[in-house]
């Protein structure tokens, strides 16, 4: 284990192998996707850009020199009603796990999104047997607010999605002005 500490950061073009090299694991061997065919360099780049147009954040995690991980914040849905609300995606290299990169990467997005604005984050998780998500989710002040039993189907068997959420800044207690983009 390294004695370095995690590097939080925007995310840049030259980090684009690694993240499509992370995503892509997922997506071939977990359930955190319901992605069956790993995207190329080239369709993760256009999802990042994307994300980026919006003001939203985008964040890789550095231990020595390598992205060990990348989380984003995306719009929970495109209707306006939902402009509060954004949904947090967060993956960490197969050989980097319990490092305390995802915890790093995820208390990083919800600061940057309380910071523009934003009251509320979702996460939508793959599976109700991905205890290591539902549990960082849990310990920075999620809770599951349902389940989608069944509601997947991948690697030969169904699969749950599980429903997390939590406020951000004063979340409903107060009305909102607009979500601002960073400087």
């Amino acid at each position: 284990m390294s004695a370095s500490p995690v590097i939080i950061r925007a995310s840049d073009e030259r980090d684009l192998p690694a993240i499509t090299a992370i995503y892509g694991h997922h997506v071939k061997h977990g359930f955190g996707s319901f992605e069956e065919v790993p995207p190329d360099a080239a369709e993760i780049g256009r999802r990042r850009a994307d994300i980026l147009a919006k003001g939203l954040p985008y964040l890789v995690a550095e231990l020595d020199g390598h992205v060990v991980g990348y989380a984003y914040a995306s719009a929970y849905r495109p209707r306006i009603a939902y402009r509060f609300s954004v949904e947090d995606s967060i993956y960490v290299a197969p050989d980097a796990p319990r490092r305390g990169i995802g915890r790093a990467l995820l208390e990083n997005l919800i600061a940057r999104c309380s910071a523009q604005g934003y009251r509320q984050m979702v996460a939508v998780i793959g599976d109700t047997r991905n205890l290591g998500s539902i549990g960082l989710h849990a310990a920075l002040g999620f809770r599951v607010v349902g389940t989608l039993p069944s509601i997947g189907f991948k690697h030969g068997r169904w699969v749950d999605s599980v429903f997390m959420q939590r406020p951000l800044g004063p979340g409903d207690s107060a009305l909102p002005s607009a979500p601002t983009k960073p400087d």
